[in-house]
Order: C-alpha cells, then structure tokens, then sequence
C-alpha cells in the first residue's frame, strides 16, 4: 500500500467516524434521554476500564506474560474501586501504582 493510498484510507476514516458522533449529538441535542437508557449509559465507563484492565493482564502474549507492575496496578485499582465506588479514583490510583511499580523494579 502507498503512502498516499494509506493516508486516503486514514482522513476517510477519520471523517466516517467524526460523521457517526456528531450526528449522534446532534440528533439528539434537544431531547431527553429515556431513563433506562441513562441508567445503563452509568456502566459504559466501568465496562471499559474492565475491559481494558483484562487486556492488560491477558495480553497478547497470555496470562503468563504479565509484569509485577501491572498486577500491583490492578490490585491496588480494584481495592480503590471498591472502597470510592468511583471510576475517576480507581483510574488515578491504578495507573500512578503502574508508574510507580514500573520506575522501581
């Protein structure tokens, strides 16, 4: 592939998804959420993070791949998550003990 047709396949992309969002928003910019559909919108953020946090300890090498580092992150997330119930603490707290962890071994 060249560089000009990966870069074409780049911006269209781009543009396709930058489409689908704002016409999302837009659509919807001046009505109301069905409440069910705002309870359910409250668990987008921790099925991310529960997501990305398996990725990380599965990785594409397999369980056994996994550092010291990323362990104490996940175990230090987990018992942040479930003492503050609050996705924003569990990220901060996980990723400052990768940091950490990771500079020190």
């Amino acid at each position: 592939m060249s560089t000009s047709s990966a870069l074409f396949v780049v911006i269209v992309a781009g543009l396709i998804t930058y489409v689908c969002r704002s016409s999302l928003i837009l659509t919807l910019a001046d009505r109301t959420l069905p409440a069910s559909v705002e309870r359910a919108l409250q668990n987008v953020g921790p099925a991310v993070l529960a997501a990305l946090t398996i990725n990380l300890a599965v990785g594409s090498d397999g369980i056994g791949s996994v550092e010291f580092a990323e362990v104490a992150a996940i175990v230090v997330a987990s018992m942040v998550a479930l003492w503050r119930s609050n996705l924003i603490w569990t990220f901060v707290s996980g990723m400052v003990t990768l940091w950490i962890v990771g500079a020190i071994t």
